[in-house]
């Protein structure tokens, strides 16, 4: 409006070539008014901008401040600064954080949230909420189990070292070996938080606790701590220095270094970690819900809001769970008909669960013939890409067996991110220790899901975007994390995908899995289930071998709420995507869509919902 406005003055200017003086000078006050105006709304951009770059600097700052106190982080994003320590996670430290990050959101207030773009005020927002989250949560930081069966710091300190603790250079293999040498100091820090835990009524069940001493023992099994096979670690820190150029006296006295200090340090630091677990094992009993906490209700309402980013409460999730299941129940009753079956759902989940024809044999080639085949599925999504998204990741993806020193105790699958700078590739885990846990049925799904298009998708994306801070990038509300990865194992479908009625039904077994959880996650922490009632309930509606079932329940036990984000983020994807369908007609483009979920980085779901209503309004406008 404005430009129009200069236009058509400097042509009426042109015009009235015999214009009276009071005509020129009533022309004049108007182009000098616009001019001021101009110069207004130049100012009030330049200080939009000045502030916005202030905050984005902050942001910036904020989260390499973070970063740089967590060695650990460090390394899963590839940063070398501190790769001879681990973090401190001392109780001392644990305060200190807290006021750290007041500190911190005192210096988000100051910004001047009026003066942002709107990019900005998203990532302001977020910021703001993260840092009062996190400060209001500060009292429920004892309210989990720092050792159990899913992770803790007695499996994941061996898993860094293997896979995210490079050896490019001496110095590395040196940094490497002073970790080894500083276990004792974290593991007694380990121990006191588990005693101080114990003290408040914090304990896990005593099932958990075979699973932490049976893991702990793996790591150190093996030379150089016995006669046997290379132990994990030492065939890690072996092969690694294999790869270096260096002569044959250095080579061995980085092997001297690392066994002394594997013997010296890391066997006596899990040796006492294991005496220290085994005294509270004592302690244990078989309450499984986090309701036997001390104000257990009030922290598992609040994990269920941070871990949905909704206000759904236990009752209603446990309703949605319900419905869900029924829902998906009709569906495979269709499959079971198309492919011939003749008995009841349930007689068809035991055909499919005790069947020979859907699993590999427990042998190296039963194994290898699994990977194979789930990297097939992919390389084939990835060459479908275009059909469904704009943009894609330029990081590479690899799928790999988990280890033998965790895979016991792991879950079914999962992915690791990408390194900051593009070194290490995002991997997909597949848990091959129990074969009949995999059934091949259910490939294709966990493929997308864990692969692409799912987390590696989602998740390598967000940290190759441009022009949004690095929280944003690194970011997680595990709604939207898992509600996309969900989401994306029916999406292949919707392009012709799942050909074989069986690898369909596995869509299906794998949603409904997820629907389950959601009853039984709040049954266990809310309804006072026992370990046993949440485990008839998914072999009882699902197709899983009970062993799966086990190591879900077990799970839902010790990540409370942790297990319902899943269905939940997967529905508000599809609500959102119907109503934009609903409402742009012929206009939708679902490659658009896509973008518009995957181009900011993880948010919170109702930011998400802002985002395509937005998408929504700009679409029909133009």
């Amino acid at each position: 409006m404005f430009e129009y406005k200069k236009i058509a003055l400097a042509v009426s200017l042109v015009l009235m070539t015999t214009a009276c003086s009071d005509a020129s000078k009533e022309e004049a006050t108007t182009a000098t008014v616009e001019s001021k105006t101009a110069t207004t709304e130049n100012t009030t951009q330049n200080a939009e901008q000045t502030e916005s770059e202030k905050a984005n600097k902050l942001f910036e700052d904020i989260f390499m401040e973070n970063v740089m106190r967590s060695p650990m982080y460090q390394s899963y994003l590839g940063i070398k600064d501190d790769q001879d320590k681990w973090d401190d996670i001392s109780e001392e430290r644990a305060k200190e954080d807290l006021e750290f990050q007041k500190a911190q959101l005192e210096r988000v207030m100051a910004i001047d949230e009026s003066k942002l773009n709107e990019q900005t005020k998203i990532s302001w927002t977020l910021m703001k909420q993260k840092l009062e989250n996190d400060i209001a949560d500060f009292k429920w930081r004892h309210y989990n189990y720092p050792v159990n069966q899913m992770f803790g710091m007695h499996s994941s300190v061996a898993s860094l070292l293997i896979n995210q603790h490079g050896i490019s250079e001496v110095d590395d293999a040196e940094d490497y070996i002073a970790r080894l040498n500083g276990l004792p100091e974290l593991f007694e820090q380990l121990a006191e938080n588990l005693e101080l835990r114990a003290e408040k009524g914090i304990i896990a069940p005593k099932f958990v606790y075979p699973y932490v001493i049976s893991d702990s023992e793996n790591i150190i099994t093996g030379a150089p701590f016995d006669d046997g096979e290379p132990s994990a670690l030492w065939a890690d820190f072996s092969k690694k220095i294999d790869g270096l150029d260096i002569d044959d006296s250095q080579r061995d006295e980085l092997l001297d270094s690392a066994k002394k200090a594997m013997l010296e340090s890391v066997k006596p630091a899990y040796e006492s970690l294991i005496t220290s677990v085994e005294g509270i094992a004592e302690q244990a009993d078989t309450k499984d819900g986090a309701w036997k906490f001390p104000d257990g209700e009030a922290f598992y309402n609040n994990a269920l809001k941070r871990t949905t980013t909704t206000d759904l409460t236990a009752d209603e999730i446990h309703q949605i769970g319900l419905d869900e299941v029924e829902r998906i129940h009709e569906e495979m009753r269709g499959i079971m008909k198309e492919v011939g079956f003749d008995g009841t759902l349930q007689e068809f989940f035991v055909h499919m669960r005790n069947s020979d024809d859907f699993t590999y044999s427990s042998t190296e080639e039963g194994r290898q013939r699994y990977l194979d085949e789930a990297t097939a599925v992919i390389d084939d999504m990835r060459g479908r890409l275009d059909e469904l998204f704009l943009n894609k990741p330029k990081a590479e993806l690899t799928v790999k067996a988990v280890e033998p020193f965790r895979e016991k105790s792991a879950g079914k699958a999962f992915y690791q991110q990408p390194s900051m700078d593009g070194s290490r590739p995002g991997i997909y885990y597949a848990n091959l220790y129990d074969m009949s846990s995999m059934p091949t049925y259910q490939m294709e799904a966990l493929a997308y899901h864990e692969g692409i298009p799912g987390h590696h998708m989602q998740i390598a994306m967000a940290q190759e975007l441009e022009g949004i801070p690095s929280f944003r990038k690194y970011g997680r509300y595990t709604a939207y994390t898992e509600g996309w990865g969900l989401y994306t194992e029916k999406l292949p479908k919707e392009i012709g995908l799942y050909e074989d009625p069986y690898s369909d039904f596995g869509r299906l077994a794998m949603e409904l899995w997820r629907a389950v959880r959601l009853v039984v996650d709040t049954g266990i922490h809310d309804k006072k289930w026992t370990r046993e009632e949440g485990i008839d309930f998914y072999v009882n509606n699902t197709p899983n071998a009970k062993a799966d079932a086990v190591k879900m329940v077990e799970r839902h036990i010790v990540m409370p709420g942790q297990a319902t984000a899943y269905k939940i983020g997967m529905n508000k994807i599809l609500e959102l995507r119907e109503k934009a369908k609903s409402e742009l007609g012929d206009a939708f483009d679902i490659r658009e869509f896509h973008d518009v979920v995957l181009g900011s980085g993880p948010v919170p779901l109702n930011v998400l919902e802002q985002f395509v209503n937005d998408y929504i309004s700009e679409t029909k406008s133009s």
